[in-house]
């Protein structure tokens, strides 16, 4: 990725980029290549506190906006799509939208920016969550859509340790009674397809910059939440969670011949 002149980063709901490419994304700007981040909903059926329920999407575009700037973003655009919610229960959410239209809004940036570098999610869409789903299926359409095929890269984690320790959790009765771990038994990638590993251990004071720039997603009444916890870490833990971060370079040949089948699942 060293090589590219301008990386395309699409994420699905602002906090998204902070918690997946953020080190990947200051440690591009750092190196002075240009970055840009394409947001697709506004996040607004995020859980938050009460106090910061009220117009919740146009806080997390300013948080996002924030978060950017610490990571040395030179562009943010927002496609303005509604937040689908969890379990897709928004009818007019971005999950839903057609996947061909989204990818032609996304092409058009791209060709705005002669980019060299699409990152998008990978098939599983992390853990699942419909809007990421559609981030996969719009990138790979995005991809052989534009002028010039961009080298696609999705953003995913390591399965095995993800599911290992979400298994222990609900072991200890850490877990809600309805969660299912097995769940992610099938989320993310297994470690042996990551064809990326990004060391971002330089840019982890950018990172924990913008992860508390998301500051809504931080708190909700009652409930610990994964952010809060992460940008509370003491800076070796940190380092040894998040000093890395993960990708899977999808070929040119098998995205030429799979797109059309990957938005339409």
């Amino acid at each position: 990725m060293n090589s590219a002149r301008t990386l395309v980063f699409l994420h699905a709901h602002p906090d998204d980029e902070a918690l997946l490419t953020a080190g990947t994304m200051a440690r591009a700007a750092a190196e002075g290549q240009r970055v840009v981040l394409i947001t697709a909903t506004d996040g607004a059926a995020g859980l938050t506190a009460a106090h910061l329920a009220d117009d919740l999407g146009s806080r997390r575009l300013a948080e996002l906006q924030e978060a950017a700037a610490h990571l040395g973003v030179a562009r943010v655009e927002c496609l303005d799509y509604a937040d689908s919610g969890l379990h897709g229960e928004r009818s007019d959410g971005f999950a839903h939208v057609p996947t061909e239209l989204v990818a032609t809004r996304v092409a058009a940036i791209l060709d705005s920016e002669k980019a060299d570098v699409l990152i998008g999610y990978d098939p599983s869409g992390g853990y699942g969550h419909p809007d990421h789903l559609q981030v996969h299926r719009t990138a790979r359409l995005a991809a052989v859509s534009a002028n010039r095929q961009p080298r696609l890269f999705e953003a995913t984690l390591p399965r095995e340790p993800i599911a290992k320790a979400v298994h222990l959790a609900a072991r200890l009765g850490l877990t809600p009674k309805a969660f299912d771990p097995a769940e992610f038994d099938h989320a993310w990638t297994p470690k042996a397809q990551i064809t990326h590993r990004i060391n971002v251990r330089r840019q982890l004071a950018a990172k924990r910059a913008a992860l508390r720039a998301h500051a809504s997603q931080a708190t909700a009444d009652g409930t610990i939440r994964t952010l809060a916890a992460l940008t509370r870490l003491p800076t070796p833990a940190m380092s040894v969670l998040l000093g890395t971060e993960y990708y899977v370079e999808v070929p040119a040949t098998s995205l030429s011949t799979n797109s059309t089948r990957s938005a339409s699942s």
